[in-house]
């Protein structure tokens, strides 16, 4: 992500793209002809390339979709908009939202750095390599490819288990990480959710 979309990364202009990716939700659903945020309010950093993962979780924290890119094709503030619309109803793991979910669910966006090859001869070194809930990890080999974003570690703080764990999401047997023809990468996050403004004017 670029430097000015980091500086335009405001409390208000992270309320904004929260309240827009809302928004792309509800008009799907609603079938109605505009957004109710207008994005000419948005500063033209937010019109720049950037790369945003949008997650749904329930009130009760429970995961409820979740989708993003890894690298930065589009304007950012048509990227959100996209991941929210793809996380609500086409994550393939949940059937798509319906209409009575929506004041159950929290959403959170991430803004993504663009992913950097980590270097390492072997499989000790990638593990002293990672940082814990700091880096977002993306692991390739082939077609197959699978990410975690920087807030998995919290599920998962071992590295040894959060990378078998990606493995398992790439399709991959859980010890593949361990090869030399696996492709690691890292890269950063700025995430923010709803639940930061909910007591807020």
């Amino acid at each position: 992500m670029s430097t000015s979309i980091m500086d335009a990364l405001t409390p208000k202009i992270r309320r904004f793209l929260l309240d827009l990716a809302r928004s792309a939700i509800e008009k799907e659903l609603t079938g109605a002809t505009a957004l109710s945020v207008s994005i000419e309010d948005a500063p033209p950093a937010l019109h720049e390339d950037g790369a945003s993962f949008v997650t749904l979780h329930k009130r009760s924290g429970a995961l409820r979709g979740c989708i993003g890119s890894l690298v930065a094709r589009r304007p950012l503030i048509d990227d959100v908009q996209a991941n929210a619309k793809a996380a609500a109803f086409q994550d393939p793991r949940f059937p798509p939202l319906r209409e009575e979910e929506l004041d159950d669910i929290v959403i959170e966006v991430s803004i993504l750095s663009a992913p950097e090859p980590l270097a390492h001869d072997r499989p000790e070194e990638l593990i002293a390599k990672l940082r814990p809930n700091v880096d977002g990890v993306v692991l390739e080999r082939g077609w197959n490819r699978a990410t975690f974003l920087p807030q998995v570690w919290e599920q998962l703080p071992e590295p040894e288990k959060f990378l078998a764990h990606l493995c398992y999401k790439a399709g991959l047997p859980p010890d593949a990480w361990r090869n030399q023809d696996v492709k690691i990468s890292t890269y950063q996050v700025e995430k923010f959710s709803e639940e930061e403004f909910e007591h807020l004017p």
